[in-house]
């Protein structure tokens, strides 16, 4: 089958684009030809046999989206006159959900659209104006897919006439090849973090993320470790700018990265402290890696960590954040424990599922 995917896509880095990726990845090895339409980027080429079209506009962040519905339609538009498309499955409910369901209603295409989270989480609550829109793209779409049960029942929620019928679950996946226990020395070398345990966040540096209680909690810690930050976003100076007039000491800021399954291996616990997840892809990452994990009882992520490998904690409680990183940090036998049931739970999480029920496998 043909199958035309829209959304962020590598070289765009985000959760949503490796769940694009990885699911594609699967499509083309059952021999399905798949298309990606997504954001601009100068550096947009095909990989691993999937076809990649980028959209015009400008490749700035809250920017793009506004242009980016109106872009991906006309994507869509022209590649449907070159191609037969069965499947089209938008990511994200807005801008992408709805330039999917509008091309996939007007040509009578069977149409999908996942929610991955701050759709259902931040933009349908915190934006009354947006809200009949999404329901309008949750009721035109053939099928809806949540990344979680927390999400599920955000989008049940709406009273979208026959929601609950077409919604079901389609969790992320983790690449247990490319995020294994595989240690080696290369990035504690080029931070010269050799000395301590590490404590790493990897995420945009956005509000929703709440690294900034993560720099509070390092404040009244009572264990000794470097906190490193993997990322970027709006709050990169305003939180780097705290640091250095604060003075707080052991934070290590590296900016994006591309080469996470080889930063994840060098932590001793990775932390996600949002103050809301639809899922938390990066938990299972660190998983499949042998590593704790410490994580907001909030949405997904409490569908992920279990007493086994990890911790939950009050996002809104910097005491209960540091009092978690203590305690891993400082017991040893405890980190153990977590680190080799850690594995084992990530592999709950590696098999690709795929949704559709025309390629039900």
């Amino acid at each position: 089958m043909k199958i035309a995917m829209v959304g962020q896509f590598p070289p765009h880095v985000g959760g949503v684009g490796v769940h694009i990726h990885t699911l594609s990845k699967k499509l083309v090895e059952q021999g399905h030809e798949v298309y990606v339409i997504t954001y601009p980027h100068k550096e947009i080429k095909d990989i691993d046999g999937i076809h990649v079209i980028g959209t015009k506009g400008l490749n700035v962040p809250g920017v793009r989206g506004l242009m980016f519905k109106r872009n991906a339609k006309k994507a869509l538009e022209k590649l449907l006159e070159k191609v037969g498309i069965d499947i089209i499955h938008g990511h994200y409910l807005f801008p992408a959900g709805a330039a999917a369901v509008e091309v996939g209603k007007k040509h009578g295409i069977k149409t999908y659209v996942t929610a991955h989270g701050s759709d259902m989480f931040e933009l349908y609550k915190s934006q009354p104006l947006m809200r009949s829109t999404l329901k309008n793209v949750l009721k035109d779409a053939d099928g809806v897919f949540a990344v979680s049960n927390a999400l599920k029942h955000e989008i049940i929620a709406t009273g979208v006439a026959g929601i609950a019928d077409k919604t079901r679950i389609s969790w992320n996946s983790v690449d247990v090849n490319k995020f294994s226990t595989n240690e080696n020395d290369s990035f504690k070398n080029e931070y010269k973090l050799n000395d301590k345990p590490i404590v790493l966040f990897v995420g945009n540096l956005i509000k929703r993320k709440n690294v900034d209680s993560l720099l509070e909690a390092k404040k009244i810690a009572n264990s000794d470790y470097y906190l490193v930050v993997v990322g970027d976003g709006p709050l990169f100076k305003k939180l780097t700018k705290k640091v250095e007039e604060e003075n707080i000491r052991d934070v290590i800021f590296t900016g994006s990265r591309d080469d996470v399954e080889n930063i994840i291996p060098s932590c001793d616990v990775l932390i996600l402290p949002s103050f809301s997840e639809s899922f938390g892809l990066v938990l299972i990452e660190a998983l499949a890696c042998g590593k704790p994990v410490i994580g907001s009882d909030v949405g997904g992520i409490s569908e992920i960590i279990n007493d086994n490998v990890g911790m939950l904690v009050n996002p809104n409680k910097i005491s209960s954040i540091a009092k978690a990183v203590d305690t891993i940090v400082n017991d040893e036998n405890l980190r153990g424990i977590f680190s080799m049931n850690a594995r084992n739970r990530a592999l709950d999480f590696s098999e690709v599922d795929i949704p559709y029920d025309e390629v039900r496998q």
